[in-house]
C-alpha cells in the first residue's frame, strides 16, 4: 500500500508523513515537496529534514512557473506584499476576500500533480494535511475544506480509473489534535517549519504561527522551535 504524502515540511503534513511510515513501513512512503515560488525556502529545508529523518524518498517538483504571475499572495517572491499579522479571526474582519497568504487553488494544483506522480510509482493513496482549523475561522483557505476534499477525491478516484485514493486525515481534526497525535508517537516537532516568515526564528505574530503555539498550549507543552515575539 504505496502512499504518497505531500509534505511542505509544516507540522500538519509532516505529522502525516509520519503516521504514514508507521501504518506501512518507510519503503512504502514517498514525500512529495513542492517549490511554488515562495519568498523562503525554511520550509523546503524542513521537508527534507523530515524525510531524512523518517528515511523515505523525498521528491521536489518546482511549480514556480504556474504562480509567476500572482502578485497579492504575501508568500510568493514577485509580490510585495507583506504576510499578514494576527489570527484568521482578527484578519477576517477586516477583509472581503481571502487572506493575501492564499495561494489561488494551490492544494488542487498539488493534488493534480501528486496524482502523476503517485500513479508513475505505483501508489494506492495520495495524503495531504487539510485541517478543520484553516476552513473554520471563515473559510481562510477554502481547498482544505470536508467540501473541497470530497469533490477532489471523486474527481482522482475517477480520472485514475480507480487505482487512486486521495486521504485527508485531519480533514475533520484541529491542529490541538494533528500535536497530540504527534506527541503519541514522539514526533519531533522541533524538525518543521511553519512560520509564514522566513527568518532565523518563527515570527509568532502570523495565523499559522498563532495558530501553531494554541494547538501546543491546549496539549500543556512548549513548541519546541523559537519564536521571536
Amino acid at each position: 500500500m504505496k502512499t504518497m504524502i505531500l509534505c511542505s515540511g509544516g507540522l500538519d503534513s509532516s505529522v502525516c508523513l509520519a503516521l504514514a511510515v508507521k501504518e506501512y513501513g518507510p519503503e512504502n512512503v514517498l514525500a512529495l515537496n513542492i517549490f511554488y515560488g515562495q519568498k523562503h525556502n525554511k520550509e523546503l529545508i524542513a521537508a527534507d529534514k523530515i524525510a531524512k529523518y523518517y528515511k523515505v524518498k523525498n521528491i521536489r517538483a518546482d511549480l514556480s512557473s504556474i504562480f509567476s504571475n500572482i502578485e497579492d499572495c504575501s508568500l510568493l517572491s514577485n509580490s510585495a506584499e507583506k504576510v499578514a499579522t494576527g489570527s484568521y479571526s482578527e484578519q477576517q474582519k477586516n477583509l472581503k476576500n481571502l487572506p493575501n497568504t492564499y495561494v489561488p487553488f494551490r492544494n488542487g494544483v498539488f493534488i493534480s500533480l501528486a496524482t502523476s506522480f503517485a500513479i508513475s510509482n505505483g501508489c494506492r493513496y495520495i495524503c495531504y494535511g487539510a485541517h478543520l482549523d484553516d476552513v473554520k475561522r471563515g473559510s481562510v483557505y477554502p481547498d482544505c475544506s470536508k467540501f473541497f476534499y470530497s469533490a477532489i477525491s471523486d474527481a482522482i478516484r475517477i480520472g485514475s480509473n480507480g487505482m487512486l485514493e486521495v486521504i485527508a486525515p485531519f480533514v475533520g481534526k484541529c491542529k490541538a489534535d494533528i500535536v497530540r497525535e504527534g506527541i503519541k508517537i514522539n514526533f519531533p516537532f522541533e524538525l518543521t517549519w511553519s512560520c509564514y516568515e522566513g527568518r532565523e526564528k518563527a515570527c509568532g505574530k502570523c495565523g499559522t504561527c498563532l495558530d501553531r503555539k494554541f494547538a501546543f498550549a491546549a496539549n500543556g507543552i512548549s513548541d519546541p522551535i523559537e519564536y521571536e515575539s
